[in-house]
C-alpha cells in the first residue's frame, strides 16, 4: 500500500480495532495512513485539540494522561504495541478529552480522521466489524474498572506483573515497561502504595531490583490474585 511498509501493514492488521477486517478491506482504510517515529518523549495531542486523526501503536508507548489541580499528571491509560488509540474521540465529539505523551523510541502510524471516515460512510459494511473491535476494547475497560474496584494493591500489582510474564510458568524475570510512578498511576494507587505493594509480595516470592523485578513462584502469585480482597 502507498503509505504504509508491508511489515507495518502487518502490524496494524494485529490491532484489535481491525481483526474482523480482510485485508483488502483494511488497505482500503489505511491507504492515507503514515508511520512517523519519534526520537525523543513529547506531547503528541493536548486535551481539546480536534480529532484530526487516530493512531496505531507500533513500537514504545504512549501515556494518556489528565492534569490535576497541582499540574501532575495523572496517567489514565497506557498503550503499548499493538494497539489503537483516540479513535473514540474522532468517532464522537470531534475533540482529544485528555492529553498524550510519546515515548521516546515509539514509533505511531497516523490515520488522518477525514479520508477515514468518507471511507466509512462509502462502504457501511465495513463500519460494523469495526464495532466489534471498539466493543471488545470496551470489555477491557469494564474488566479494567472491576480489577480496581475489587482488589487490594498487591492484587492489582499481582496482576500487573503476571500480565509481563504471560505464557511462562515456574518462576520468571520480568522489566517493568513504566517507571515506578508512571506504574502506580497505572493501576490506581499513589506511589507510596506501591512501594508497600511490592514490600508485601515479597512473602509470594516477589524480588523487586529497580525495574526488574524476579518472580520466583508465579502460581503463589496466582492464587493470592485469586483471593478475596484485603
Amino acid at each position: 500500500m502507498a503509505g504504509l511498509s508491508a511489515a507495518d501493514f502487518d502490524l496494524c492488521a494485529r490491532a484489535p480495532l481491525f481483526a474482523a477486517l480482510g485485508r483488502d478491506d483494511l488497505s482500503l482504510l489505511l491507504e492515507p495512513a503514515q508511520a512517523v517515529s519519534y526520537a525523543d518523549t513529547g506531547l503528541l495531542f493536548s486535551q481539546g485539540d480536534s480529532a484530526d486523526r487516530f493512531f496505531v501503536v507500533l513500537e514504545g508507548r504512549v501515556n494518556l494522561f489528565a492534569l490535576t489541580e497541582t499540574g501532575d499528571q495523572s496517567i489514565i491509560e497506557v498503550f503499548d504495541p499493538i494497539a489503537t488509540f483516540a479513535e473514540a474521540a474522532m468517532f464522537s465529539s470531534g475533540k482529544f478529552p485528555l492529553n498524550c505523551e510519546v515515548v521516546a523510541g515509539s514509533r505511531l502510524v497516523h490515520i488522518p480522521a477525514a479520508p477515514f471516515l468518507r471511507r466509512l460512510g462509502e462502504h457501511r459494511r465495513l463500519a460494523f466489524h469495526l464495532l466489534s473491535g471498539l466493543a471488545r476494547w470496551q470489555t477491557r475497560l469494564i474488566h479494567e474498572i472491576t480489577e480496581l474496584k475489587s482488589k487490594s494493591p498487591g492484587q492489582r500489582l499481582a496482576s500487573f506483573l503476571l500480565a509481563l510474564a504471560k505464557g511462562q510458568e515456574g518462576s520468571a524475570q520480568v522489566r517493568l515497561p513504566l517507571t515506578k510512578a508512571v506504574l502506580a498511576s497505572r493501576i490506581g494507587i499513589a506511589p507510596e502504595s506501591l512501594s508497600r505493594a511490592l514490600g508485601r509480595l515479597k512473602a509470594v516470592g516477589v524480588e523487586s531490583h529497580g525495574r526488574e523485578v524476579v518472580l520466583t513462584d508465579l502460581d503463589a502469585l496466582r492464587r493470592l490474585v485469586q483471593e478475596s480482597g484485603e
